[in-house]
């Protein structure tokens, strides 16, 4: 560790002895054990504790990756780094983070040996974020000495884009083509799944809703015999809209991983094909973190993403679909085209509730 200095009120300290002691040898020494030598022994304790002090080693845990906006711990783990070194002290602990994640403005007091040390961060922006190096300042039982170190190690945490539910109408029509050709009359049945918004009143299953505390609708081939969704996306300005790309196209991604159909995603980070389940819908969010603006080959895609300073479209199909119209919908409830069990509506139509 650096040499050790003194603090505020240890300058105060040596001051009043240094005052004291003049005062006491103009006085004839009578003052100087009342004064002095307290202070003097209390400046020499301080020191030598300090001096026995070593830089400590440090171990951080970061919190999981997750979206903006969410909140995560970190806990530090600080000890001395040899065994004869001095066991517990105090200091001040202070990470640094960017200015991508918010944490604590002030160091946090610890006692460094007894514990580890826990602070809470929230995810600001999207992007790879830092933590770290970690600044430790032990001080003494008195607080007359300091002494910094900066312990330079860091690790990452991932901020996720923010992402936002789509209508699974417009979901479905990315690959409902290819269920057309399978069962084009929905005659072949497929199995029982937990209802999802959009699906149609004459789908549920009553039943089996009947004996559950959750809507169950039945599935077709038509609806499980399914290929991929390309997905690509870029921005058409050089600095703006990367934000609003990688929030789109996320949202778009995961929903249709959701609906248990593969998905190729290209934006101008790069690009991932993946299948549903954990390892698909992570690598979708990794990619969408760490992208910025630029332009990608989008015209072969089944849907293409565009961003600009004002937000982001989707473009399929001819037609194009404003993001922030089509969240609004869903948050509705998909007002308009079939009744769905949400909305109420027409009775069930004959002999859907049948085998």
């Amino acid at each position: 560790m650096p040499k050790a200095t003194l603090t505020r009120r240890g300058r105060v300290v040596a001051a009043a002895c240094v005052i004291g002691g003049l005062l006491a040898l103009a006085a004839g020494g009578r003052a100087l054990d009342a004064v002095v030598l307290p202070g003097i022994v209390a400046l020499v304790a301080g020191y030598v504790q300090l001096a026995r002090v070593e830089d400590p080693e440090v171990r951080r845990v970061p919190p999981p990756d997750g979206f903006v906006g969410e909140r995560g711990e970190v806990r530090i783990e600080l000890r001395p780094s040899t065994a004869g070194a001095a066991g517990t002290y105090l200091a001040a602990v202070a990470d640094d983070t960017d200015e991508g994640l918010e944490g604590p403005e002030t160091p946090i007091r610890a006692s460094i040996g007894e514990g580890p040390v826990t602070y809470r961060v929230r995810y600001r922006k999207r992007g790879r974020r830092r933590l770290g190096p970690a600044r430790v300042t032990a001080t003494d039982v008195f607080g007359l000495f300091d002494r910094e170190v900066v312990v330079d190690d860091a690790d990452a945490v991932t901020a996720y884009p923010v992402c936002h539910p789509i209508p699974a109408r417009f979901r479905r029509e990315l690959y409902a083509a290819d269920a057309v050709g399978v069962s084009r009359r929905r005659e072949e049945f497929d199995r029982l799944r937990e209802y999802a918004r959009g699906d149609a009143l004459r789908d549920v299953h009553w039943p089996t809703t009947a004996k559950r505390d959750e809507i169950v609708v039945k599935e077709f081939a038509a609806e499980t015999r399914r290929g991929r969704v390309s997905i690509a996306g870029e921005t058409t300005r050089e600095r703006e809209g990367a934000d609003a790309l990688a929030s789109a196209a996320a949202s778009l991604a995961l929903a249709v991983l959701d609906d248990g159909v593969p998905v190729d995603l290209t934006l101008p980070a790069g690009s991932v094909s993946v299948r549903p389940g954990p390892q698909g819908r992570r690598a979708v969010l990794e990619l969408a973190a760490v992208t910025g603006p630029g332009d990608v080959a989008v015209d072969d895609a089944d849907v293409a993403v565009i961003a600009d300073g004002d937000g982001a479209r989707y473009r399929t199909g001819g037609r194009t679909v404003d993001v922030d119209e089509l969240r609004a919908s869903a948050a509705d409830g998909e007002s308009g085209g079939e009744p769905t069990p949400e909305a109420g509506g027409t009775p069930p139509e004959p002999g859907v509730g049948g085998r």
